[in-house]
């Protein structure tokens, strides 16, 4: 195949290719991305925190692995300890319109406020921007970044991946020990791990 050929035969594969999902790397600085808080209504960016820790969660109010979280309390749990050393707690909802945990505004706030939720912003990804750009896949996937503005893990909330709230008090949680050991001034010692739940909706 003549040269010429073959590069526009590679740049059409390239063109219609699916986009890639990114691969965000622990040790890497955590990527800015700004939406609107619904529980504001106002404008939220990442680097609003910068200086904090911060937690990012992935969520669908339908995935019962979400709820095994949310009805056990372990979420809220997991929330207040990092808001009570200073952090911030960011809920993104990637789920795409028709798609199963799809929420409006209005919604995403109810839901928020009957969880007993203690977040700092929950913010709607419907085009899944800010998703791919962290390569989100489950409902719930958890980031912990730290004050310097650096991905320090990624993965799972806890070691069980099961829908059961049993479960809970026999894992370990894998995000508090993160906030534990961060606030103690200590590099995260388990800083990748599988996450595991529902597929994100995009």
């Amino acid at each position: 195949m003549p040269l010429k050929l073959f590069g526009v035969v590679m740049l059409a594969l390239f063109l219609s290719a699916p986009p890639a999902f990114a691969q965000v790397e622990v040790g890497q600085k955590a990527p800015e991305f700004e939406a609107v808080d619904v529980m504001s209504g106002k404008p939220v960016k990442l680097s609003d925190y910068k200086g904090q820790l911060v937690v990012l969660e992935w969520s669908n109010h339908e995935c019962p692995f979400v709820r095994k979280h949310y009805d056990s309390g372990n979420m809220q749990k997991t929330q207040k300890a990092a808001k009570e050393m200073g952090g911030a707690w960011i809920t993104v909802v990637s789920s795409a319109p028709g798609n199963q945990g799809h929420v409006s505004a209005e919604e995403a706030k109810k839901i928020a406020e009957d969880d007993g939720a203690s977040i700092s912003a929950k913010i709607l990804d419907e085009g899944g921007k800010i998703g791919n750009l962290y390569g989100a896949k489950t409902t719930p996937h958890m980031y912990v970044i730290n004050a310097e503005g650096t991905l320090v893990y990624t993965g799972a909330i806890d070691s069980i991946p099961t829908t059961s709230r049993e479960d809970v008090e026999k894992a370990d949680n894998y995000v508090l020990v993160a906030i534990e050991e961060l606030k103690a001034g200590n590099p995260v010692s388990v800083s990748i791990t599988q996450p595991y739940g529902c597929s994100i909706k995009y």
